[in-house]
């Protein structure tokens, strides 16, 4: 069992930044990587950044340059540093945890509870 602590969110002006943080406890050796997931209203929740257990990281094409996704092994800790933000990022942003499946998968496993960032004027 692995658990999930999001923080970091609020409410921000168009253009800037937050970090959002993600602790994570319990059997953490079985995380293989983690991602940020965002979900707005009325939209499907959408793989925003992930960074895998090698520090190879992926972003979505929407917050690619914008957004950076970071882990600190000791701390058991990961980020989402977020700049220049937009109104449309505005979103539930969930931290989660990736585990092999079998032999040739992987699944996003684990789920924080979201912080809630709101870019508005």
């Amino acid at each position: 069992q692995v658990q999930l602590v999001e923080s970091g969110g609020g409410l921000v002006q168009p253009g800037g930044s937050l970090r959002l943080s993600c602790a994570a406890s319990g059997r953490t050796f079985s995380i293989n990587g983690m991602g940020w997931y965002r979900q707005a209203p009325g939209k499907e929740r959408e793989l925003v950044a992930a960074i895998t257990s090698g520090g190879t990281t992926n972003y979505a094409d929407s917050v690619k340059g914008r957004f950076t996704i970071s882990r600190d092994n000791a701390k058991n800790t990961v980020y989402l540093q977020m700049n220049s933000l937009k109104p449309e990022d505005t979103a539930v942003y969930y931290c989660a945890g990736r585990v092999v499946v079998g032999s040739t998968s992987y699944e996003y496993r684990y789920w924080g509870q979201g912080t809630q960032v709101t870019v508005s004027s």
